[in-house]
């Protein structure tokens, strides 16, 4: 039996393929790919506007679906791809379901919980820590953000003007 062997890359657009579909959700542009053994058990994407909760994010997603798989929360040995790096609520859920490693594209200055605001999963307070890479296909990723935010600031600039033109 032939298994094929992934790279970080490859898994990585995975996860943009899964941002492309927060996109067209018109949801903030993140994916994510949870992987164990090379294979896929579990994927997300942004989706907290579409669904009204402010906890669906594509990495919770990702790993509420590796659990199932899995039927354990405990995710042990796995891998989590993510183009952005995660926030507090995230870094928090990885921590507690005991991933092995997280990889991300972008970081996230503002609120990346992974080490560049702060950083819970290699806090020495935590229980559990979590091998972090970073910057994984990071240009691409951060564009892909940057030219979702850019298009939105431009629709709401469009709005505006024909919100003054219908007055």
């Amino acid at each position: 039996m032939m298994t094929s062997h992934y790279s970080d890359e490859d898994w990585m657009r995975y996860a943009l393929k899964l941002a492309e579909r927060a996109d067209q959700e018109g949801e903030i542009p993140v994916g994510a790919v949870l992987v164990l053994d090379n294979e896929v058990i579990g994927e997300g994407w942004n989706r907290p506007i579409v669904r009204h909760d402010p906890t669906a994010h594509a990495e919770i997603m990702a790993l509420q679906q590796g659990g199932q798989v899995l039927q354990n929360y405990r995710l042990l040995n796995t891998t989590l791809y993510v183009t952005l790096e995660p926030c507090v609520m995230c870094a928090g859920a990885m921590v507690h379901s005991r991933i092995q490693r997280l990889v991300y594209g972008a970081s996230d200055l503002k609120t990346g919980a992974a080490g560049s605001l702060l950083d819970i999963l290699g806090h020495p307070g935590m229980n559990h820590h979590v091998e972090v890479t970073s910057g994984i296909m990071a240009d691409v990723c951060s564009t892909y953000l940057s030219d979702f935010f850019k298009r939105r600031r431009e629709q709401i600039k469009m709005q505006k003007k024909l919100n003054q033109i219908l007055r």
